[in-house]
């Protein structure tokens, strides 16, 4: 049996944000509405307009702007007493996918008498939730549609600390807005590692040994359609609203592909050059990436799928086409590529296996078993 959820109501509106009041009608409790951000997308101005549209419209809107990236267990539990406290009747999530993780679970916490360590794994959150609408400014997490919260967790999370996650069916949002005019200022390196991080959700979507289905096949394929052909315009003319908006739903796409069909072993050895180094989700998934793919492609399964991918693309028919294919948008959009490139020394490689290896919610997805010798011998090539 195959089983395929998502957000029920999705908007595509390049300038929808000026139109906000219009995207939360019939979603508030009261006209007070919370907004979960982080500091630099709130000096951007990119959440201005929208604001005067809510206010306009008789709103009062609180601002809740401390997410960092990787969030810390103390950032989302002071969200939510904060969001309580304004007695907020909806919940906005605007930002790359940690304000967004972020919205998610202080839409859920404000509204339920537990605690974030209670409702860690899948599906132990259960009850209701704040009404929540998710607004994303990257082209990459695809966590506007995803029922899944990543979260810095330790008793010094912000400095190191394991990522632990909340995965559960009252995560997902109510509604989604994709505008894709809020990045057109994304700078290059961060459009190109989120566009990447996107494909690869698409790839391990596609290759899930668990709940693979035909319907997260045909999304996760539309998905790197539209990535692989706009990616390149998006890094290189900035200003290019179409290709823009094609990474915004191709984001989109793999991120409900990747909801239902989980992913595998680059999330599991992308996660400890976040929850240890800060390494933004994107590149570190992206800098695993390739060697991830070509110890899959030495089991025949994988090496199937990778085949299938490449056709569809029209970029071969074999798992190494698909590799060289990625190695090519890598160098199209100069990600970088190694782990020296993000500060990450090679002594430190043991402690990123000794953590990577538990991931085991990820790395049982994967095409390929995985040892933690295997992970080591990956991380060492990428060094």
């Amino acid at each position: 049996m195959h089983r395929f959820k998502t957000v029920s109501d999705i908007r595509i509106e390049p300038g929808g944000t000026s139109r906000l009041d219009a995207h939360v009608r019939d979603l508030p409790r009261n006209k007070r509405i919370a907004i979960v951000t982080d500091k630099g997308v709130r000096a951007l101005g990119l959440m201005d307009a929208g604001i005067a549209a809510l206010q306009d419209s008789g709103y009062d809107v609180m601002i809740f702007d401390e997410v960092v990236a990787d969030p810390p267990e103390d950032v989302v539990i002071a969200g939510a007493k904060a969001v309580k406290r304004f007695d907020a009747g909806m919940v906005i999530g605007f930002g790359g996918g940690s304000p967004m993780d972020t919205a998610k679970l202080i839409a859920f916490l404000a509204d339920n008498d537990v605690t974030l360590s209670e409702i860690y794994g899948v599906d132990v959150a259960q009850g209701s939730r704040l009404p929540l609408l998710l607004m994303p400014t990257t082209s990459g997490t695809g966590s506007e549609v995803t029922n899944v919260a990543i979260i810095t967790a330790g008793p010094d999370s912000h400095n190191k600390g394991s990522k632990n996650a909340v995965v559960s069916d009252p995560l997902y949002a109510d509604r989604v807005l994709l505008d894709a005019n809020l990045t057109l200022g994304l700078p290059a390196h961060i459009t190109a590692a989120t566009g990447i991080d996107a494909m690869v959700h698409a790839i391990e979507a596609y290759t899930s040994v668990h709940r693979k289905n035909p319907i997260s096949d045909a999304i996760g394929l539309s998905a790197l359609r539209k990535l692989s052909r706009a990616i390149g315009r998006a890094v290189n003319v900035p200003d290019d609203v179409e290709a823009r908006n094609d990474m915004l739903i191709g984001a989109m796409l793999a991120g409900q592909a990747f909801s239902n069909a989980p992913v595998g072993a680059i999330h599991g050895l992308a996660y400890p050059l976040g929850g240890f180094f800060h390494v933004p989700h994107g590149l570190s998934n992206s800098l695993v990436m390739v060697e991830v793919m070509k110890f899959n492609a030495q089991e025949d399964r994988a090496k199937q799928w990778y085949g299938e991918i490449a056709s569809d693309l029209c970029v071969g028919t074999s798992a190494s086409a698909l590799i060289d294919e990625i190695l090519r948008l890598q160098d199209e959009t100069r990600v970088q590529r190694r782990l020296r490139d993000v500060d990450i020394a090679a002594d430190a490689i043991p402690m990123m296996a000794d953590d990577a290896i538990l991931k085991d919610r990820v790395l049982r997805n994967n095409p390929r078993a995985m040892t933690r010798d295997d992970i080591v011998r990956i991380y060492e090539t990428i060094a």
